[in-house]
């Protein structure tokens, strides 16, 4: 197998701090931040009509694969789409297609008429959406920065994550307090034109890799996949994460269960520990965007995600009597694992060539989207023998020691080795 090797971008697509790039940079950069804020505050609203319309644990069960699966599918289509179109207007189609339905939705709901599989089908188009949008943002990252500028900017991505963790369930209960339904979905169609109006204001970069036809979509996804597969690097770098997110995953889904079951605690409590991750994920994306002079960002990440890991497990281990431990637990795991995740991301926008970043960051996406339901299958049974104390602990563990075990991989460590040979 070949080593991973990056291509340097040509003079005129590197950015320097001789350019005004901060404008064209932070107005798409808040703009795409308020969308998703959007988003988030709409998938609780739309959440809470199916829990107060149906009571059913299968009926959310359903909107939760509608909502995902659809990203880990056509992630792989979506990337090759943003590295041979231009990514500024796949993210233009993609939020005005994502609103449009939005006001369609809006409409059903104002006249009554709205029904479970309309919702279903809003939440399959939003994901869809996704696989095109994200793949387009994450890769025209690289192409409105400096080089040096790629970890800070993952760093505040991660503060904004944390931010959109804690505001969207209160501001979406709120907005359901004071408005219909419709108006609190209607929040989602204005934060998406925000998201939208910088992207005609303003180009971005981009090295296209084919001008070749439509018809040559297929082969240029198998040449993403061969990218990957053919670096033994990458290679392992996608099955390490893959198994973490299969390990740890259903930890986030029964979170609620172990409050209830072992620490005898409500809503209120699994809130505390909720937002206190959000506040982790913040200072973490914030500690991040600071300390931009970590050299072996690999070893970060495996670091940090192995300690996020470990502290999942010692909010299982904590006495039931003990929960504030147990929150400052959850608090940690969600610190640590911004502070890994941050690099994570730097790491495939620094070493793989922008051409291919597309569709080796969607490749990713499809790798971790299916890991996370085939975790969630597998702790169903593994619940139900040992406990979902017993999922916890298992699950961190098992996390913690594939992260720390991944170090030990000569390939691993050569990922960024062989990007500054190049």
């Amino acid at each position: 197998m070949s080593e991973l090797t990056s291509t340097p971008l040509p003079k005129e697509f590197v950015i320097t701090d001789a350019d005004n790039w901060q404008p064209r940079f932070f107005s798409i950069w808040v703009g795409q931040a308020f969308s998703l804020f959007g988003s988030a505050l709409t998938q609780f609203v739309l959440l809470w009509w199916i829990t107060d319309t149906t009571g059913s644990a299968t009926a959310l069960a359903t909107a939760g694969i509608a909502a995902l699966l659809p990203q880990a599918l056509l992630g792989p289509l979506g990337g090759t789409f943003a590295d041979r179109w231009s990514r500024r207007v796949i993210m233009i189609a993609a939020d005005s297609i994502t609103a449009f339905c939005m006001l369609i939705l809006i409409g059903l709901f104002a006249t009554n008429s709205v029904q479970l599989w309309q919702v279903y089908l809003l939440m399959f188009i939003r994901s869809s959406m996704q696989a095109f949008q994200q793949p387009a943002a994450t890769a025209s990252t690289a192409m409105l920065v400096p080089e040096y500028w790629i970890p800070r900017v993952a760093g505040w991505n991660q503060t904004v994550f944390g931010l959109i963790t804690i505001a969207s369930a209160p501001f979406g209960a709120l907005a359901l307090a004071f408005l219909p339904l419709q108006g609190a979905l209607l929040i989602d169609v204005i934060t998406a034109l925000l998201g939208i109006v910088p992207l005609f204001i303003f180009k971005i970069p981009q090295i296209r890799a084919s001008s070749a036809p439509i018809s040559d979509v297929w082969s240029e996804l198998k040449a993403g996949v061969n990218y990957v597969v053919g670096n033994r690097s990458l290679l392992v770098f996608y099955a390490v994460m893959g198994l973490v997110v299969l390990t740890i995953m259903p930890t986030f889904t029964l979170t609620p269960l172990l409050v209830k079951e072992w620490f005898g605690g409500g809503v209120s409590q699994v809130a505390l520990m909720e937002g206190l991750s959000g506040i982790g994920i913040i200072i973490g994306g914030v500690l991040i965007s600071i300390w931009t002079g970590f050299n072996r960002r690999v070893v970060t990440v495996m670091v940090f995600f192995g300690l996020s890991c470990f502290a999942v497990a010692l909010t299982a281990l904590t006495p039931s009597s003990m929960i504030l431990l147990a929150t400052f637990w959850w608090f940690v795991s969600g610190l640590t694992f911004s502070m890994g995740n941050a690099p994570f991301t730097a790491v495939l926008q620094i070493i793989v060539p922008n051409q291919m970043q597309g569709r080796v960051l969607a490749l990713l996406n499809t790798v971790v989207g299916l890991a996370g339901p085939i975790g969630l299958l597998l702790a169903g049974p593994l619940g139900e023998a040992i406990g979902v104390r017993g999922v916890f602990i298992v699950g961190g563990i098992l996390s913690t020691i594939v992260c720390f075990a991944a170090l030990l991989s000569p390939a691993l460590l050569r990922l960024e080795e062989t990007s500054a040979a190049a």
